[in-house]
This record gives C-alpha cells, structure tokens and sequence, in this order.
C-alpha cells in the first residue's frame, strides 16, 4: 500500500516564512543533538564566534542571518564530523 501523497506544489513554492521555520527547527534539532536541549540555548546566548562578526549564535539568529550559515559556523567551532555538516 503507498503513503501518503503530497501535492507537487509542496517545498517548490512554500512560502519564505515556512522554509525559514523549518530551516530554523532543524538547526536547533542538530544543536541539541550535539549539545543538548538545555546547553545547547545557553552556548547559543553566551559562546562569542568571530565568524559571526563576534556574534553569539542567538544574536547571528536574532539579526536575520540565515540558520544555515549560522550551523556552519557552529559545525566548524565545534569541529564536528563532515558527515553532520
């Protein structure tokens, strides 16, 4: 029996709001991964990263920098594996 279905439309023409959420939960999904629920928020608030512009990630975030290049940054600071790039 085949899944459910998605209508062709859905991911081609999301509306920007709905990718950046997305993008967003996912980026604090692989944090918490890495650091958990609760260390993770506080790294993000206080760990200063000069590829930021020595912005916190929460500040990087909060300035409208894109999750992805703001995970980037933290995957390299942490000098976590390529494959959680």
């Amino acid at each position: 029996m085949p899944g459910p279905t998605r209508p062709g439309w859905v991911g081609r023409f999301a509306p920007p709001w709905i990718l950046s959420s997305v993008r967003l939960t996912e980026f604090w999904r692989r944090m918490n991964d890495h650091l958990g629920a609760t260390y993770a928020r506080t790294w993000a608030r206080d760990h200063v990263l000069a590829e930021l512009g020595g912005r916190t990630v929460q500040q990087a975030l909060d300035e409208g920098w894109a999750a992805k290049d703001v995970w980037r940054a933290v995957w390299r600071a942490l000098e976590l594996p390529p494959s959680e790039r």
